[in-house]
């Protein structure tokens, strides 16, 4: 029996296909441009700091692409930008399990668990990143970072020469190789690296600051100086700069330059106890003898007001403590340094201040007490 073929019935149902087939690729089609729009749009929100507007952006992108490596990784990144940790681990894991050959998710893992605080995993995505692209100087930095913040300063090594190799204007890698470098001892190539990067950026405050303390190690005192000097100049309105440079003075014996910028300091910033704790220490370590009458009433008159306020800190307790004493009063300095060894941290001074102040009035058990505390502390490393 011979089967009968409706050609139209046959052309209906090519049809019906197509149409289907057509309707489906305009859905995908336009869920593709959709997708497209919203990452964009996320893009410019993350731009504008709207980390928020992207999260939500992102996450309707994903409700067309579930899939999408891209997707969960800039809502990863987006969560990690706003400090929501535990969500970026989430998308950003599921980015590098979607695609492990794209390096952008272990990089972005890696600066959560720096974030943390957990150096050590940082460390290992660092590195897998490495593995898939070994010519990143940013991220050799970030794996020579991690090693220092575990304080492994010799494994950073390596990773930094690679980044300067390939950047040689990276004024960050310098710095931190000069410090891996000073961790390990080796000063003169600490010194160049320091000098290379300050070379680059002469702003560059911690680099000025590592130079200035390493000059001070190898006795370099003026070469010191002029460093801390340079840094009070760029930093003109922060008051602990003006006070280390006055410290700086006063241990070069120009007690009156010291003096000098630490009134004008003063005079900047009435309500910083520092400045004049530091005036204090000046006139007390400056004083020619221990009747120098005049330094030592200089040193009380800058050290009471700030010793009588609630958050003295025991430094300042025991200098004012050390004034009294070198004044002539025992018994008020050892009630002031009683606070001082009671305020936390606690300024080992204190101990040997007040263990004098108790032999004067022949408070032998408190003497004893000090003493014994003050040795103990003394030798710590």
């Amino acid at each position: 029996m011979t089967r009968v073929i409706h050609r139209p019935v046959v052309l209906a149902t090519a049809l019906a296909a197509l149409v289907a087939a057509a309707s489906v690729v305009a859905v995908e089609v336009r869920q593709e441009r959709e997708f497209r729009r919203l990452i964009a749009v996320g893009d410019a929100a993350l731009a504008q700091d709207q980390a928020f507007v992207a999260i939500e952006t992102f996450s309707g992108a994903l409700a067309f692409k579930p899939a999408s490596m891209l997707a969960h990784l800039k809502r990863g990144d987006a969560y990690r930008r706003r400090g929501e940790f535990t969500a970026a681990l989430r998308d950003l894991g599921e980015a590098a399990r979607l695609d492990d050959t794209a390096p952008q998710p272990p990089e972005l893992l890696g600066d959560v668990h720096a974030a943390l605080g957990h150096y050590e995993q940082a460390a290992e995505f660092y590195e897998r990143y490495l593995q898939l692209d070994d010519r990143s100087a940013r991220v050799l930095y970030k794996l020579a970072l991690s090693f220092v913040r575990q304080e492994q300063p010799a494994k950073a090594v390596a990773p930094l020469t690679r980044a300067i190799a390939l950047d040689d204007r990276f004024a960050e890698a310098h710095y931190l190789l000069g410090l891996s470098l000073r961790a390990l001892r080796r000063d003169d190539e600490a010194l160049r690296s320091l000098d290379r990067a300050i070379a680059l950026n002469a702003a560059f405050i911690p680099a000025r600051e590592e130079r200035a303390a390493l000059y001070a190690e190898r006795g370099r005192t003026r070469e010191s100086l002029d460093e801390i000097e340079a840094i009070a100049a760029l930093e003109p309105g922060r008051p602990e700069r003006l006070v280390s440079l006055a410290l700086a003075y006063a241990r070069l014996g120009r007690r009156d330059t010291a003096v000098a910028t630490l009134r004008r300091a003063a005079e900047r910033h009435p309500d910083i106890p520092a400045v004049y704790a530091a005036l204090g220490r000046v006139w007390l370590d400056g004083a020619q003898s221990p009747h120098d009458a005049l330094a030592i009433d200089r040193a009380v008159e800058a050290l009471q007001p700030i010793a009588g306020r609630g958050d003295a800190t025991s430094e300042t307790l025991a200098l004012y403590g050390r004034a009294l004493l070198e004044s002539g009063k025992p018994q008020d300095a050892e009630r002031v340094l009683l606070q001082a060894v009671r305020r936390a941290p606690i300024d080992p001074l204190a101990y040997r201040y007040l263990a004098e102040a108790a032999r004067r009035l022949g408070h032998q058990p408190i003497a004893r007490d000090a003493r014994s505390l003050y040795a103990a502390v003394a030798a710590q490393p």
